[in-house]
């Protein structure tokens, strides 16, 4: 082989005794791809019991390191390498990949199989590493790095690594910089995925795409996550928790943050200092702990859809941002154990037709929730009101869910024609739809005292002047009053005149008194 390594065998003749003693060659100068591929698939026998490894440092490797469809038994350590052309990894078969320190104008490894770790620390790449259908059996790190894409434009893919299997964790956090999609569907991790501190480019489309993404432990954005672009989480599984706390997300089109359909075993954080210009759309997910938007700030246009959370499942919702939300957020058909927010921070405009819960925090009386469910941009829907006061009538707030009610008929009685108008404002002067019943006894109270001291004042004159019964100006007001109650006076005394008119009157109210009673009481009955 030493025949064979031309005018710069010296160096590499260099390179194959430190091979074989498994040292590092450190080296500014140039050495030829196939002479790396030649020690790498054809080792010589080793002077040593030590195996051969391959370890080089500040080599600048010259040619296209071709190793595609090769199975080298060994770990290949590069670090502060450069490459004049990007290697070609794909379906190579490697004990392990250590870059670190190196420049190099891209990486084709579709089919990667490492038995252990993959690394790519510390790196600038020019042009998109694909990973395609990888197989790392340990954890694949990509921190300090930075993916230009392919000629370092914006909006290139600079990451793929679609439908790959990774067997421990994805460590692409701190100093991490990719110009581009980072795209990461279809693709199972067993560990934890960490993009704390980095930085995802895409401005005009998506920062990272994790469609159907599977994550065993830990989705963790947190700490500093700044993403310029779509983040997309759309049917991912992820067994831990999905965490963005101090995260910014920026997209000039479309949402910041689309993840319908996901699945999360733990908590769902968007909170404590989450930024998001741009809406969230987060519909048809399944939380088992908590949905947190505490401390967060939502920046969308006045009267757009700023959060949507439709048909959602989780324990609790904290619905507590830092500033009121000015777009639109839409609950719809969400259903949880636990609803926290207090009106401080409630949104400019809700949906929450179909929102199911079982409690709220804090506590506060109904009068200061009641504003949120009148701001719902479409109008009156009853069900918001109805949940609201079973709500308060579950843990023993009759008076609040009473409250509630009534205030649920007077927002109905917008939307009616005036004859149900009318009828409508009739209950609710008279017996509060039925949850103010004390209020039928004082209309009555005050109808019958009026009648007492108008009759006392001018009695009618008896039917029968031959045998009058004893006039009672109180039994007989009862009588004109109250329906279906017979003491014998009305049949017994007529009035004439004005004070005929005036019975008309008591007889009337009598009446109506009575149906806006029953018809609250059929609606109470109903409830119950």
């Amino acid at each position: 082989m030493a025949r064979s390594l031309g005018p710069r065998g010296r160096r590499e003749r260099e390179m194959l005794a430190a091979f074989r003693r498994g040292d590092w060659f450190e080296d500014r100068g140039p050495v030829r791809a196939s002479v790396v591929r030649g020690l790498l698939l054809a080792p010589p026998a080793a002077g040593t019991a030590q195996p051969p490894r391959l370890r080089l440092r500040g080599v600048t490797i010259t040619g296209t390191l071709d190793l595609a469809e090769t199975v080298v038994a060994g770990t290949l350590r590069l670090h502060d390498c450069r490459f004049e052309q990007a290697p070609c990894l794909d379906g190579a078969s490697l004990g392990g990949l250590e870059m670190r320190g190196c420049r190099l104008p891209g990486l084709s490894a579709a089919g990667l199989t490492t038995g252990w770790k993959c690394e790519i620390s510390g790196c600038r790449v020019t042009g998109p590493i694909d990973l395609y259908g990888a197989s790392i059996g340990g954890s694949l790190h990509l921190e300090n790095s930075h993916l230009a894409g392919r000629g370092e434009r914006r909006g290139e893919a600079a990451l793929q690594l679609l439908c790959a299997t990774v067997g421990g964790d994805i460590q692409a956090g701190t100093g991490l910089r990719v110009d581009g999609c980072t795209d990461l569907r279809d693709t199972s991790v067993r560990g934890t995925v960490v993009l704390k501190r980095a930085q995802l480019i895409n401005p005009d489309g998506t920062a990272l795409n994790a469609k159907r993404l599977h994550v065993g432990g830990d989705l963790n954005c947190r700490a500093g996550l700044a993403a310029e672009g779509t983040v997309d989480l759309r049917d991912a599984q992820v067994g831990g928790g999905v965490l963005f706390e101090q995260a910014s997300i920026t997209a000039a089109h479309g949402p910041a943050l689309r993840a319908h359909g996901m699945a999360v075993g733990a908590e769902f954080n968007c909170c404590d200092g989450f930024a998001a210009h741009g809406r969230i759309s987060i519909s048809s997910v399944t939380v088992r702990s908590r949905i947190s938007f505490a401390d967060a700030v939502i920046d969308v246009p006045p009267g757009t859809p700023a959060l949507t959370c439709r048909r959602s499942t989780a324990f609790e919702l904290v619905l507590a941002p830092r500033e009121s939300i000015k777009g639109v957020v839409d609950l719809s058909h969400t259903r949880l154990t636990l609803l926290r927010g207090g009106p401080d921070a409630w949104p400019d405009a809700t949906r929450l037709d179909g929102m199911v819960y079982d409690g709220l925090l804090p506590r506060l009386p109904a009068a200061q929730r009641l504003p949120l469910l009148a701001r719902d941009p479409e109008g009156f829907t009853p069900q918001p009101y109805e949940q609201l006061a079973t709500a308060y009538r579950l843990h023993g707030h009759d008076s609040d869910a009473r409250t509630v009610l009534l205030a649920e008929q007077r927002h109905r009685r917008t939307t009616l024609a005036w004859p149900g108008r009318t009828w409508s404002l009739l209950q609710d002067l008279t017996v509060g739809y039925g949850y103010r019943p004390l209020r039928a006894v004082w209309w009555l109270c005050a109808i019958v005292l009026s009648g007492i001291l108008m009759f006392t004042r001018w009695p009618p004159q008896a039917v029968d002047p031959g045998k009058p019964p004893r006039f009672q100006a109180a039994i007989y007001t009862f009588d004109l009053v109250v329906p279906l109650v017979d003491f014998g006076q009305e049949e017994a005394f007529r009035p004439s005149g004005g004070l005929q008119w005036a019975a008309v009157v008591l007889v009337c109210l009598g009446w109506l008194l009575a149906t806006t009673a029953a018809a609250g009481a059929n609606r109470m009955l109903r409830r119950s």
